[in-house]
This record gives C-alpha cells, structure tokens and sequence, in this order.
C-alpha cells in the first residue's frame, strides 16, 4: 500500500519521496499488465498458427519483439566439440628424481631435480626422510597448486616452481 494515500497520517509525515516512489512502482507493474493480456489474448485463439503468430507478435517489456537466436559463427561450429583437443592439455603429473642424498625438507627449502627444474616448498610442512636419488612426481592439485610425492614417504608438501 502506497503510504502517500494514507489520510490518517500528518501531511508533513507523507512527504513527496514515497509518492514518487508509489508512483514509479505502479508505472513498472503496467508493462506486465499489458503483456498478461496479450497472453490471455492469445491463449484464446483456437488455430494454432493464429496461437503462434499471436505469441510472436507479443511486444517483451524491454520493447523488442522476440528474436530468434543469432545463428553461432561459422568459426565457432567448425570448432564444436573440439575445444579440448585443439590445444594440448598440460602434463597431470611429471616424474624424476632427487639426485644425490636426499635428508628431506622443510618449509623454504629448494629442491633440485634430475631434469633442472627447482622446486620450492610452499607449505609449513617438515619432512625426515634419508634416501638417495629417490623417485618424486609432481601432482597438479586444485587452484593451481602443486604437491610433491616422494618415494618413502606418504607425505605430499605443497611446491612452487622457480624459474
């Protein structure tokens, strides 16, 4: 209920805000009201190309007539389907070793592998571990982390590459 019409109310209480705001409310709710009786206008008709030509020609609130869908480009149809294919999937995990004597890690420390690359621990985890060249893989993880797997041990820290 619109409180600018409540008479029972001092005139310095009703103000000029809620009366516009009433008034924009009521202005907003007409275009559903006009399509509602398009509708019903419609839903009458008893032929059904009368019923469709009815419905097509029903004006949205926005003013636009209903559109049919813009037909996909012929670049993206040609493509459909193959989005995963087209570029390479980068690697799910990579498998090398530690050289050398490995007496495990904690957080900080820098971990060199047998390909070259350098790893960093990303995590607060410490780890005891007395191997030499151990086998270690290098999971992908969720949100773009990294956890390093070595052969012993049932413990994953979490890495950062370095360049």
């Amino acid at each position: 209920m619109c409180t600018f019409l409540d008479v029972t109310r001092p005139r310095q209480a009703r103000g000029l805000v809620p009366a516009a705001l009433c008034l924009v409310m009521l202005l907003a709710s007409m275009p559903g009201q006009a399509s509602d009786a398009a509708i019903l206008r419609c839903r009458a008709l008893a032929a059904p190309a009368d019923k469709l030509a009815c419905y097509e020609a029903i004006v949205v609130v926005g003013g636009e007539r209903n559109a049919p869908a813009p037909a996909a480009p012929a670049a993206e149809e040609s493509r459909f389907g193959l989005e995963n294919k087209l570029a390479p999937a980068p690697a799910a995990v990579i498998q090398t070793t530690i050289p050398g004597l490995f007496r495990g890690w904690a957080p900080g420390d820098v971990l060199q592998l047998a390909n070259g690359q350098r790893w960093q621990i990303n995590d607060d985890s410490y780890g005891v571990l007395t191997a030499t060249n151990p086998k270690v893989s290098i999971r992908r993880g969720m949100l773009g982390a990294f956890y390093l797997e070595i052969e012993g041990t049932n413990r994953s820290p979490k890495v950062r590459r370095l360049p």
